[in-house]
């Protein structure tokens, strides 16, 4: 498989702010399928970036699924370090509205193996 292009980070910033008014208020009008898909994949695939490595899934379905962070790889099967949350959870901890620990204790993250707490140290990657 090719390498993915690098993230324009005024890509990312777009894709966030288009986002944001929801993120801070459930109350607004939710983003559109497309907004909310394209702010989930660029940031999933900033943190795959800026945090290179595969012994971390992060998995935020139905949009995106990256590997990162840097330790032993998984090659086969379900990997050992998961975390898996939904759109609307996963952009609250990327912008700092929410942090991961606290989304975990909540339950709104799924975060198994030894490794998955270690995706905190990266986020967030676009404060609000």
């Amino acid at each position: 498989m090719p390498p993915r292009r690098r993230v324009d980070p005024a890509e990312l910033r777009t894709a966030i702010r288009d986002v944001a008014d929801w993120l801070r208020d459930e109350q607004q009008a939710p983003p559109s399928r497309q907004q909310l898909a394209a702010a989930v994949r660029l940031s999933a695939r900033t943190l795959e970036q800026v945090a290179p490595g595969s012994s971390v899934e992060v998995r935020v379905p139905p949009f995106v699924a990256v590997q990162c962070i840097e330790g032993p790889r998984h090659t086969r099967g379900t990997p050992p370090n998961v975390v898996e949350t939904e759109p609307r959870t996963w952009l609250s901890i990327v912008t700092g509205l929410q942090q991961f620990d606290e989304a975990v204790d909540a339950g709104r993250i799924n975060a198994s193996g030894s490794r998955a707490s270690d995706v905190a140290h990266w986020l967030p990657l676009v404060p609000l």
